[in-house]
């Protein structure tokens, strides 16, 4: 449990005394020494970090990294500290994939470098860690951000202000958050792009219009219209078609109607009806006037 001190404290100063150690880990010089470690430690010893923001690893690329240690072994070490509650047991702050690899490489011990991190220290190297990675995927991304948020109660100012990243970047990663399980596993998989899913955000049928977009690999633009649009599009209402063509009867019925009133009169009686519609047109008010004299009698 973090105190409030740890809370409170600024994220920054924090971060800033964490740079050189994540850095190491990410990109170290390709002219320098890999780091001296502290100790070898036996594999069973070392525990991940329950708080790791990374929970899925390519299995690819790990069996890759499985067979470079089997030659070469592990060449930078891990940086860890001292279980919180296990005697004698180790906590990755950095290096998980390199702890995986390991045990897949059936290595019996592996290099680390021992710090004294707090909780919230052991977080934030992990967060900095798997957001400077270029193969992390925008959920466990937003998974991150939202953990320093949450648990540390820093802002997405901050964050922004010392990871580097723009707010905007950091807001979209959480809202995708927001998403369905099935959407973020699409996600995470790498079948949609944040582009894919931000067009879903808040759609009610959200998973529905993700399979159909992986189905058919459908684009952003197609995404985006689907989203607004449906994934079928309304049928135009068409009044049923009226046929022009009138009986003789009631040709005749229109005929003498026209010559008594001396106006266009139209007869619009549908089949199999009792009831229709007559229409008179005049072409000035005298006509009406003698429309009118004619339907009261006078």
């Amino acid at each position: 449990m973090v105190d409030k001190k740890a809370k409170n404290r600024s994220l920054g100063r924090g971060l800033s005394a964490l740079m050189s150690d994540v850095n190491q880990e990410i990109a170290p010089p390709p002219s320098q020494t890999p780091r001296r470690p502290d100790l070898f430690v036996p594999v069973e010893q070392v525990r991940p970090n329950p708080d790791q923001p990374r929970r899925a690893f390519n299995k690819d690329a790990l069996e890759e990294l499985a067979s470079s240690i089997a030659e070469k072994g592990v060449i930078q070490p891990l940086i860890v500290r001292k279980h919180p509650t296990e005697p004698n047991v180790y906590e990755i702050v950095a290096g998980e994939r390199r702890w995986r690899a390991s045990q897949i490489a059936k290595l019996h011990e592996i290099p680390v470098i021992v710090r004294e991190y707090s909780d919230t220290e052991v977080l934030e190297v992990a967060i900095i860690e798997n957001i400077q990675r270029a193969d992390l995927n925008p959920i466990d991304e937003g998974a991150g951000y939202r953990q320093l948020m949450d648990k540390f109660g820093h802002t997405q100012e901050q964050l922004s202000s010392v990871l580097g990243k723009s707010r905007s970047h950091i807001a979209n990663l959480m809202r995708l958050l927001n998403l369905p399980d099935g959407v973020r596993t699409y996600l995470v998989e790498g079948k949609l792009t944040q582009g894919h899913a931000r067009a879903l955000i808040g759609h009610d049928d959200a998973q529905k219009l993700a399979d159909h977009i992986v189905a058919k690999g459908l684009s952003v633009r197609d995404a985006e219209r689907i989203a607004k649009q449906g994934l079928t599009k309304p049928k135009s209402a068409r009044k049923p078609a009226v046929s022009s063509t009138k009986d003789a009867d009631t040709l005749q019925i229109e005929g003498e109607l026209s010559a008594a009133l001396g106006m266009k009169v139209a007869i619009d009686h549908k089949p199999n009806a009792e009831g229709g519609k007559v229409s008179i047109n005049y072409n000035n008010l005298d006509q009406l006037d003698d429309l009118l004299r004619a339907l009261s009698g006078g």
